[in-house]
């Protein structure tokens, strides 16, 4: 098996095997993936972890809008460099970073529980008490994505938004010790895990975010081990909204919106394109049944969906969701979502 052949002697002579987890350096990543490693700790006592922390490109260029620089891996590439070259064994994202597109030989071995899919609105000091609708006009808000600033700016034209970047900790300084912004965009499931639930104001436009570990697809046993940490809602829920990204070529450069919903054995998945000022959009919803028939099929190991392998989901379960992200995608392209996204993205290029 092409994985790592470290290993480690405990004071008693007892041997155990070394995985290495590669993260981003953030304080907010590196909670992330230390909460990964103890749910493989205490379902694997006898491995070894060892965390691997690196920058990525997202990380060094913080002077750039995410929408501006072109890198479809901004958050990834050196991760899946370091997992390339059998650096580390996995890695733990936010799957909302992961292109639905993989580089050849890595999958997404787990995707783990949704936490709250929510946007927070966090206000500087002076403004608490207020929500966004009652800023004064022209009040600056702060987000590092034109999918958030666009529903914004449909929902509260009053208001300016303007691009602000860096990790949750740096972002939060620039709002509290300055007067640039009256408010900033932020996910409240990143604020909650850093312990922050006193900073959420408001909570408003929904977001696909979950946690995935990326592994090498030829690596059986790694796959096999992290493959317990799948969701099975969340997987199906993901897959659904990755194959409706891709299929609109969604990315940081276009304000594309998913959501997804688990209700009584259907999945509903809700998309919407806008054009960069939220004036023009387009939104849909449809749903599909996620109950499998009762025929016993074995599903491939191998196969993967939009990026993810799931073994051990319904493989009929996991084609529906498929499906319906696709069909979700091709329906907002039938009334007019490429001209909405094409012209977003042009006037992004130009500014």
């Amino acid at each position: 098996m092409a994985v790592s052949l470290l290993s480690w002697q405990d004071g008693n002579g007892k041997v155990g095997r070394v995985i290495r987890i590669g993260t981003r350096k953030s304080q907010l990543a590196c909670i992330q993936t230390d909460s990964v490693a103890d749910m493989l700790k205490q379902l694997y006592p006898d491995i070894h972890l060892e965390i691997i922390g690196m920058s990525t490109t997202g990380d060094k260029i913080l002077d750039t809008a995410l929408s501006k620089i072109g890198e479809k891996s901004l958050f990834t590439k050196e991760l899946e460099t370091a997992l390339e070259r059998n650096e580390v064994d996995l890695v733990v994202h936010s799957l909302k970073d992961l292109p639905t597109t993989l580089p050849p030989g890595f999958t997404i071995g787990a995707v783990l529980k949704r936490e709250n899919p929510h946007d927070a609105v966090v206000l500087h000091p002076k403004n608490v008490g207020k929500t966004l609708d009652n800023l004064p006009e022209n009040s600056v808000i702060g987000t590092s994505s034109l999918r958030r600033a666009a529903q914004l700016k449909k929902r509260f034209p009053h208001l300016e938004f303007k691009d602000i970047r860096g990790n949750l900790n740096t972002r939060l300084k620039k709002l509290d010790e300055k007067e640039d912004f009256a408010a900033i965009i932020l996910a409240a499931a990143g604020l909650r895990r850093m312990g922050w639930d006193n900073r959420i104001n408001q909570s408003n436009c929904l977001i696909v975010g979950a946690l995935a570990v990326e592994v090498r697809a030829r690596d059986a046993d790694i796959l096999e081990m992290v493959s317990v940490l799948h969701h099975s809602d969340t997987v199906l829920r993901c897959i659904a909204e990755r194959a409706f990204l891709r299929r609109l070529e969604g990315g940081c450069s276009v304000p594309v919106a998913v959501h997804t919903e688990v209700k009584d054995s259907q999945l509903y998945l809700t998309g919407a394109v806008y054009s960069l000022d939220g004036s023009d959009s387009l939104k849909e919803t449809m749903q599909t049944s996620i109950v499998a028939n009762n025929k016993v099929t074995e599903v491939d190991e191998q196969v993967q969906r939009v990026g993810v392998t799931a073994s051990k989901i319904s493989g009929e379960a996991q084609d529906r969701a498929e499906r319906l992200g696709l069909d979700l995608a091709n329906l907002l392209l039938s009334k007019g979502a490429k001209e909405i996204l094409t012209v977003a993205r042009q006037l992004n290029d130009a500014r």
